[in-house]
């Protein structure tokens, strides 16, 4: 986590309204800060800000067709860092949808619904209380 010991979320989603109720949401819910993006090519050039969190939409061409689609920004955040967790959202419900992203190195797979802000907020919890288990392991394997 950041300095401030708020949790850095960044948003990124090509629908400016709900990308906007999101944050919302967010800033309603707990004390986070959010950077939202329009773009994946504008995260990944933002990386360097320490996201704790990154949601991604899948599709991502509303404004450019040529835009990088989520899989493809979802690799480059991998590639500049494997260990920043990323939630891949989409109003897709395909299976192989999620599947597709959980191949990618997606923590998780949230469907754009009613119900989508209180899965992100499940799965952002997943995320820290994964890292803490995998922080308390890795200080009892040095122990042994």
């Amino acid at each position: 986590m950041n300095n401030k010991n708020k949790i850095k979320i960044f948003l990124v989603d090509d629908d400016a309204l709900f990308l906007k109720l999101l944050e919302m949401d967010f800033l309603q819910h707990a004390d986070f800060e959010i950077e939202t993006f329009a773009t994946g090519e504008l995260c990944i050039e933002n990386l360097s800000h320490d996201p704790d969190v990154i949601i991604l939409d899948y599709v991502l061409d509303g404004l450019d067709k040529n835009a990088m689609n989520g899989i493809e920004t979802l690799d480059r955040i991998k590639t500049f860092d494997e260990r920043i967790p990323v939630v891949m959202l989409s109003s897709q419900d395909k299976i192989e949808v999620a599947i597709s992203c959980m191949h990618h190195k997606a923590f998780d797979y949230v469907v754009k619904s009613e119900t989508a802000f209180i899965r992100l907020q499940k799965a952002i919890n997943s995320i820290f209380s994964f890292q803490k288990l995998e922080k308390q392991l890795n200080w009892y394997m040095e122990r042994m």
